[in-house]
């Protein structure tokens, strides 16, 4: 596949139908040759033939029509293979993120199921790396999202007050930049406790690494778990030498414009989601030297829609409620 380098360029590839199978299908695909994802039979074995009219295949073992979508993000969608591309293309390149209103009126569909699509989208971006980060430099800091206190009335300002640290109704969200691999991850955690930080960190980063943070005390006694802790004092300096959280603190600035300006108001439910789009975005943005396209993004993208689901319910908590 010739991958397109600009949105005008894909816009023009993606028009043809059998463009877009032919694109997916080389993705997920060894060559393109496409599996049954019934009986598991490939076409190495010509066991399945092409059904040009409705554009599917059917598997000579298990009698079964099979398209390009079974067994990826875009399975029991109605939506054309093209709106799910175009989707796809905006959501990894748009720096700032890209609302459901601006998907339903680029290609023609609801905000309902522009929403449904985007969510779907960002469950493919998850990183599923679960390998400790490397020993290099790692930056760790917390941060809140919610409701702007400054411009409530007092008396709810004073409600929503806690006395030890943040406010109750806001989003807790740790995260952790690889200074080495340029990488951060980030995720939601319930409270910045020292044990809930230190668990993260034990977790993510391998013993030995070099780590900065701020002043939290819920960064103290690191040290102690073979870690070489350095802090940075936000009341009397932001850089000292190498010790600073600037790194992060550039992530968290990139999240927070794309959640206050594009998405307004996230549920704390679906912050995950967005945290995976930032962060692919941002781990994915190329260096000086090593640089990463739009067209980059996007076939990387399109790489890991193998494999993964995501219905209604499970999106909106119906399934988890109604197994309780």
């Amino acid at each position: 596949m010739q991958n397109p380098k600009t949105l005008i360029e894909a816009v023009r590839y993606f028009s043809n139908p059998q463009t877009c199978i032919d694109a997916v299908a080389a993705m997920r695909w060894e060559d393109g040759k496409p599996v049954c994802p019934k009986c598991g039979l490939c076409e190495g074995e010509r066991k399945h033939y092409w059904l040009a009219k409705v554009r599917r295949w059917k598997c000579y073992g298990c009698r079964k029509q099979f398209t390009v979508k079974m067994g990826t993000i875009f399975e029991d969608s109605p939506l054309e293979l093209h709106i799910w591309l175009t989707a796809m293309w905006l959501l990894c390149n748009c720096k700032n993120g890209v609302s459901s209103y601006e998907i339903a009126r680029a290609t023609n569909i609801s905000q309902k199921s522009a929403w449904f699509v985007l969510q779907r989208l960002r469950h493919v971006l998850k990183d599923q790396n679960v390998k400790p980060m490397g020993i290099g430099p790692v930056e760790v800091d917390e941060c809140y999202i919610g409701p702007k206190p400054t411009n409530m009335h007092k008396d709810k300002r004073l409600a929503r007050k806690i006395a030890m640290h943040g406010y109750t109704d806001k989003t807790t969200v740790v995260g952790l930049l690889d200074r080495g691999a340029r990488e951060v991850r980030a995720k939601v955690i319930p409270n910045a406790k020292r044990e809930t930080l230190q668990q993260e960190i034990l977790d993510r980063v391998g013993f030995g690494s070099t780590l900065y943070t701020d002043g939290w005390q819920g960064y103290d006694q690191l040290a102690r778990a073979e870690y070489v802790h350095e802090t940075v004092n936000h009341m009397d300096e932001y850089v000292r030498g190498s010790v600073h959280t600037q790194g992060i603190e550039n992530f968290w600035s990139c999240l927070k414009r794309t959640l206050k300006g594009t998405y307004i108001a996230v549920e704390a439910f679906h912050m995950d989601s967005y945290l995976a789009e930032q962060c692919f975005r941002f781990n994915n943005r190329g260096t000086k030297d090593t640089p990463m396209y739009d067209g980059d993004r996007f076939t990387k993208a399109l790489a890991q829609v193998s494999g993964k689901r995501l219905t209604w319910n499970e999106l909106t908590g119906k399934e988890a409620g109604a197994k309780a």
